[in-house]
């Protein structure tokens, strides 16, 4: 009887241990849902949508784009997070939820690396640093001059306080040793219209809301805040080589599941988003929306998340914004 018994207890063991990779084996046999923290018709939710169609294709199931917006990214990552981690929901994972919003909120329910597996960065994005006419400055050099010999005098407008234009001065001010104002809008919007006014000196900028000003003559374009050149505007420079070293505040989006998923179903997701994202159809499609292409390995993107934590949380100290 005693060994009747320990042999089943053994042989459910055995059961237990091998349902994982059975059920990786599987993956998917039905729907999987991708969270995504802002509201349709977004950059988040677009990139989402650009990758579903494809990747329902790869996987032979629907996958269903399930916005949840609300708190900058928070409530969508929060379900996320406390999703079962077997692969059916997936997260499309932005800058402020994983990087910015871990210092700018005085807690979150989760931990945007603690409860979460990084599959892939998906996208990445560039602002452009760009002043009204009136401005003297040709270039990033001749701002910081400016700036420097009237601190506090210079503003720049974004879309609220500890947004990616707010912080993106900070991390300017930080750098090159300025002290401009920022002067916070309800929108990227209302900024630019700002700017074109001349209320305000200068913005940090979406792509998507700069470009048409610029190449219609209405603002001057400094550089990007990308680390590399977009071909969106291939004659501008970046900021870190216009005359700030180091510089570098882009926003992204990249995919995650929560932590323990099945390795294999990680290893898939990855391995089949890796090749839409690389596909030159997509990378059309996501380039018309001003967003770059950005696969990675998860080991890659691991590291990524980690540095924007340790970056943005050096910036948000420095810039004094708080979220309830």
């Amino acid at each position: 009887m005693k060994f009747t018994a320990v042999k089943s207890i053994a042989l459910s063991l055995s059961v237990a241990a091998t349902m994982p990779v059975a059920q990786a084996a599987q993956y998917p046999d039905k729907p999987v849902r991708l969270l995504v923290g802002f509201a349709a018709g977004g950059g988040t939710d677009t990139t989402a949508r650009i990758i579903a169609q494809p990747l329902s294709e790869a996987l032979g199931q629907q996958v269903v784009v399930d916005n949840r917006a609300g708190a900058a990214g928070n409530i969508a990552t929060d379900i996320a997070a406390k999703s079962p981690p077997d692969g059916y929901t997936v997260l499309m994972g932005t800058i402020a939820a994983l990087a910015i919003n871990p210092s700018l909120y005085k807690s979150l329910p989760f931990d945007p690396v603690r409860d979460f597996e990084p599959v892939t960065l998906a996208v990445s994005s560039t602002n452009v640093l760009a002043v009204h006419p009136s401005v003297a400055v040709k270039n990033v050099r001749e701002l910081i001059a400016l700036a420097k010999s009237q601190p506090g005098k210079l503003t720049y407008g974004s879309s609220g306080i500890g947004g990616a234009g707010h912080l993106a001065g900070v991390l300017f001010d930080s750098l090159a040793g300025t002290n401009m104002i920022h002067v916070p809008y309800k929108g990227g919007a209302p900024a630019m219209i700002a700017l074109l006014s001349g209320e305000i000196q200068m913005v940090f900028a979406t792509a998507e809301t700069a470009v048409p000003q610029i190449k219609n003559g209405k603002i001057r374009a400094l550089g990007v805040t990308m680390a590399k050149r977009t071909a969106l505007l291939p004659d501008l420079p970046t900021i870190a080589e216009a005359g700030v070293p180091g510089y570098e505040a882009n926003n992204w989006y990249g995919i995650l599941v929560p932590t323990k998923t099945p390795r294999a179903i990680v290893d898939r997701l990855n391995r089949e988003i890796v090749k839409i994202l690389n596909t030159p159809a997509v990378k059309d499609q996501l380039f018309r929306q001003g967003l770059d292409a950005s696969p990675t390995t998860q080991q890659e993107f691991a590291t990524y998340i980690k540095s924007e934590i340790a970056k943005w949380g050096k910036v948000v100290k420095a810039s004094g914004a708080k979220a309830e």
